[in-house]
């Protein structure tokens, strides 16, 4: 029997956050100002009880821009797992189990084993961090994800001299994910990096956003976070973390590889075939804005590329 600490229980298991504050405020407002009065103009603001976190001291990565409300980051996605259409992987994904739920670490590693994901997210080292979202397609958002660095798992695993990559798998349960059943790409969802990448502190595992659990639309319950990429490249609901010697596929890379190339960093000067890179919509937003090299986080990650040809490779 699995005898939880009270540290352990996760915030689905009590009554959330945002619905406790929110009853307690509307009873509070109600009875000062009338439930007539409230209802037009303080109930909807209640209702937004989800997009608050607890959110702690300024982290050397986030950003400081306004954060995408909750409902903006849990309905409008591209999980291709659950649908096509942006709206369809929170309308399909409610069958859904990501517990329980196992990740299997193998090749050139020294520690090669099917983990459990309990003993991958230790609550003790979670972080908040905030990062820019920015996709192929040209729109953005900005979320507040709860997770860990990627690089403290892959020194947990101890990867062998002969690791040069990190390839990703994502978990294949088309009676659970119907979007599986289409032939929309090959199946299951695979995705790689460079292992010095992997180990950049920008590198993140979230399990969770704006404080909570992670939903199963954005990736439940394990997802990669590389906030310099498009957003493809952070796979969701991992199974599977290989380390190899050579570059590993990538599904879109493999579907065409002429739009979509390994390492898919945000480069404005770099047009997909069918459209423009230089400028993006931040969901929320009416107007356009320039996009930046490595979505902005290019203090940070320029040195990775030095001397290569970021036209090339892209």
């Amino acid at each position: 029997m699995l005898i939880k600490q009270a540290d352990e229980v996760h915030s689905s298991e009590i009554t959330p956050e945002n619905v406790y504050l929110n009853r307690r405020a509307f009873i509070r407002i109600a009875s000062a100002a009338g439930i007539g009065l409230a209802s037009s103009v303080v109930f909807p603001q209640l209702l937004d009880g989800q997009d608050r976190w607890p959110q702690g001291k300024k982290g050397p990565y986030d950003v400081d821009e306004e954060v995408n409300k909750y409902k903006d980051i849990t309905t409008y996605n591209n999980f291709y797992e659950f649908g096509v259409d942006k709206n369809d992987p929170s309308e399909n994904s409610g069958s859904f189990r990501p517990k329980p739920w196992t990740v299997r670490i193998e090749g050139e590693v020294k520690k090669p084993a099917t983990y459990n994901l309990e003993d991958i997210v230790k609550p003790s080292k979670m972080e908040d961090r905030i990062y820019r979202h920015r996709c192929v397609e040209g729109w953005s958002m900005v979320i507040p994800w709860r997770g860990f660095p990627l690089a403290d798992l892959i020194k947990r695993v101890e990867p062998t001299s002969r690791a040069k990559y990190v390839a990703f798998e994502t978990v294949f349960r088309p009676e659970e994910m119907p979007g599986q059943k289409r032939r929309v790409l090959e199946w299951p969802y695979v995705e790689g990096l460079r292992l010095d990448e992997a180990r950049h502190p920008l590198a993140f595992l979230a399990v969770g956003l704006y404080g909570k659990e992670l939903p199963h639309q954005n990736g439940a319950p394990l997802r990669l976070v590389v906030p310099w990429k498009y957003g493809f490249k952070s796979i969701k609901s991992i199974v599977k973390i290989k380390f190899v010697e050579k570059e590993p596929p990538t599904t879109w890379n493999l579907l065409a590889p002429n739009e979509y190339g390994f390492y898919s960093n945000v480069n404005p000067d770099v047009d997909h075939p069918r459209w423009s890179q230089k400028t993006e919509r931040r969901i929320g937003e009416f107007l356009k804005r320039k996009s930046l090299m490595f979505n902005g986080y290019g203090d940070q990650v320029n040195a990775m590329y030095a001397g290569m040809d970021l036209k090339r490779y892209f």
